[in-house]
Formats: C-alpha cells, sequence, structure tokens
C-alpha cells in the first residue's frame, strides 16, 4: 500500500464526517500509519468532549507482537515527553529500554495535556512518511474541531428547544384563555358589529396558535416545511409588515435587486427576518438607512443586515443571543434566541458585530442546494 492511497482513502473517510465518530477517525489513522514500512506500532492519544478525558487508541503492524505491560505503563506514563514542542512539528524521542526508533508529532494541548500521535519504526521514516503523519495530525485535528462544533450546536439546540417550549406552553395557556373569553362575549352579544369583532379575536387567536405551533416545531427536521424560496421575497415580507414603524421614523431600506433561491422553511426564515428588523428598526436613528446585503457563493450565502443605531457593546455581542437578555424596553428577549435556533435548524450561521462607524450588523450564513 502506498502513502498516497492511504492518504486518499483517509480524506474519503474524513469528508464523510457524518458517519465518523473522533475514535473511529483515530482508529483508522493508527491502522492506515502501521500499515507503512518500517512503522510497526502508532499510538493517538486524543481528548474526548463525550467523556472529558484523554484517552488512546493503539495499533500493531500485523507481524509486531504486543508491547508488555510494563512497556505500555511507561508509554502511557509521558515520562519521556519533557518537552512541548508545537502542534504539527515531527520530532525524535528517545525511550528508555526500548531500542526501535521513537517518534511524536503532536495535535495539539488540552487542559495543558497533550494530543499527540506517537510512531514506534523499526528504522528512521523517510521524509515522505514524517509529511504524511504530520498531515494526519492536521487532519485530525480538523476533525476534533469539526465535532466540538457540531456538540456546541446541537447543546445550544437543545437549550433553545426547551425554552421555546417551555414559553409556548405559557403563551399557548394564555391564547387559549383569550380565545374562550371571545367566543363567550360572541355568544352574548346581539350586535352584529359587535359580534363580528369578537368573532375577528376568536379567529385573530387561532390563527397566531398555529403559527405558535409551527414555531415550536422548528427543532425538529421531520416538520421543517422545506422548499426552494427566493430569498429576496422572503426578505421583502418581513419589511412589508415592518412598514408601520419604518415610516414613522422614516427610515431607508436598502435591499439588492438580485436574489438566489434558498432551501428554507419560509415562515421561520421569515422570523429570523422579522426578529433582526425589527431590532434595527428600533435602534435607528429617525431618517437613519437600514442596509440589506449579501454575497452568493457557490454553496452558501452570506447575509448582512447593517443598521445605524448606537450599534453594541461587547457585553451585548457576548449575551445578545441568550434568552432573556433584551435592550429593549418591554422586549422579552426571545426574539434573537428564536432566530438563532431557526438559523441553526436549517444548518447556517448566524452572528452579531458593533462596527466602528457605529451601528450594529448581523451576519448570517445559510446553505444553498446543490442543484442551483
Amino acid at each position: 500500500m502506498t502513502v498516497g492511497f492511504s492518504l486518499q482513502k483517509l480524506r474519503n473517510k474524513f469528508n464523510d464526517s457524518s458517519s465518523l465518530d473522533i475514535e473511529s477517525l483515530c482508529q483508522l489513522q493508527s491502522e492506515q500509519l502501521t500499515s507503512q514500512y518500517p512503522i510497526f506500532f502508532a499510538r493517538i492519544v486524543y481528548h474526548s468532549s463525550l467523556h472529558k478525558v484523554h484517552q488512546e487508541v493503539i495499533t500493531y503492524a500485523k507481524t509486531q507482537p504486543p508491547f508488555s505491560q510494563k512497556e505500555l505503563a511507561y508509554l502511557r506514563s509521558e515520562e519521556w515527553f519533557t518537552d512541548y514542542p508545537p502542534a504539527f512539528t515531527f520530532h525524535e524521542v528517545n525511550l528508555k529500554d526500548l531500542k526501535s526508533i521513537s517518534y511524536i508529532c503532536p495535535i495539539g494541548y488540552n487542559n495543558q495535556k497533550p494530543e499527540y500521535i506517537h510512531i514506534i519504526a523499526h528504522q528512521p521514516l523517510s521524509s515522505n512518511l514524517q509529511d504524511y503523519i504530520t498531515l494526519s495530525a492536521m487532519l485530525l485535528s480538523k476533525y476534533r474541531d469539526i465535532v466540538l462544533e457540531n456538540n456546541r450546536h446541537k447543546s445550544e439546540i437543545k437549550l433553545l428547544e426547551e425554552i421555546l417550549h417551555r414559553v409556548g406552553h405559557q403563551l399557548r395557556n394564555s391564547l387559549a384563555m383569550i380565545g374562550l373569553h371571545a367566543h363567550n362575549l360572541y355568544s352574548k352579544l346581539e350586535d352584529n358589529l359587535q359580534q363580528e369583532q369578537a368573532l375577528i379575536i376568536r379567529d385573530s387567536i387561532q390563527n397566531l396558535d398555529t403559527n405558535l405551533t409551527q414555531l415550536l416545531d422548528c427543532g425538529q427536521s421531520a416538520k421543517l416545511n422545506i422548499a426552494l424560496q427566493d430569498l429576496r421575497s422572503v426578505l421583502a415580507e418581513s419589511i412589508k409588515c415592518l412598514k408601520p414603524s419604518i415610516d414613522q421614523k422614516q427610515l431607508k431600506i436598502s435591499i439588492p435587486d438580485t436574489s438566489t433561491s434558498l432551501a428554507i422553511d419560509r415562515l421561520q426564515m421569515k422570523q429570523v427576518f422579522d426578529n433582526i428588523l425589527s431590532n434595527a428598526v428600533h435602534f435607528s436613528p429617525d431618517f437613519g438607512t437600514i442596509t440589506c446585503s449579501w454575497q452568493i457563493f457557490k454553496s452558501e450565502v452570506l447575509i448582512k443586515i447593517l443598521d445605524e443605531g448606537p450599534g453594541l457593546s461587547q457585553e451585548d455581542i457576548k449575551k445578545i443571543f441568550t434568552p432573556f437578555y433584551s435592550r429593549r424596553p418591554g422586549g422579552t428577549g426571545l426574539g434573537l434566541t428564536i432566530a438563532k435556533k431557526i438559523v441553526l435548524d436549517h444548518e447556517g450561521s448566524l452572528w452579531a458585530q458593533s462596527l466602528s462607524q457605529s451601528g450594529a450588523q448581523f451576519c448570517l450564513i445559510l446553505p444553498r442546494p446543490a442543484n442551483i
């Protein structure tokens, strides 16, 4: 087996990140390494985000007998790990009582403990094999970052789901009470005009309850109503809903003439734009401008919404998506929390920036369908 073939196989497995966890990838890499003569022992030490401890994967070449428990205990003691070399650098290390040649390639340092690839060989390694091991360490580091980011997103989504359903339960109880009173009024009123008004209230409550149910389902992919939607059309719909507030402050909304199609849940993504634009309108000065723009890439679109308000403090940027954090008088602090939840459900990203010249900018990245 050549180094090139092994590396390509490793890349293919690495790219299929949905079906491979960090332990499996370490196992695959150690097997690949020990298939390259003269390497007969590969040990990969990594930090498990699931178990919160350092773990190891050990592989021997097929013809190599395992080390004794005493020898393994010595390797695990890391007495020989006297320096802390930079990540992705290749170093020879001396091991007592082991006459073979030993190498170390750090992947990184977590909680002041090293993550690394440890190689033991019958003879010195070629420069190609050294480069191969260094690249393996880089791939492992990249994959570890992906796993950590994925776990962080899952934790955020779980927390937001719990909050949304708790708040949704409270809102649904209030809506049911209002709907009941509206129905009682409709039944007891004799004036046709008043009956009609009570009926409007009752029907509006039913529509609100339906929309609330759809929004609360936003964390469940099976219930996402995904379809191709025109980006500019969805944003324009949000702007139209905010027109009374926009006109009151005589704001100018700048929006591109170009557009693109996205595979999204229209109702939920409109809720995202509603929440972001509502904040932009609230904090904008009279006669100010809110600028909406986007950059279209092959597999994603970057959307920016910029206002001319007072901007965001460092505390705001840290807490702005935290539930119940709000700078708006009477604000619930849930609007941007819900917005981020929806964007995460769509496998996108949402963050806030404060620009030096004043103003706040919200940035969204949303994936684009491959066939567009």
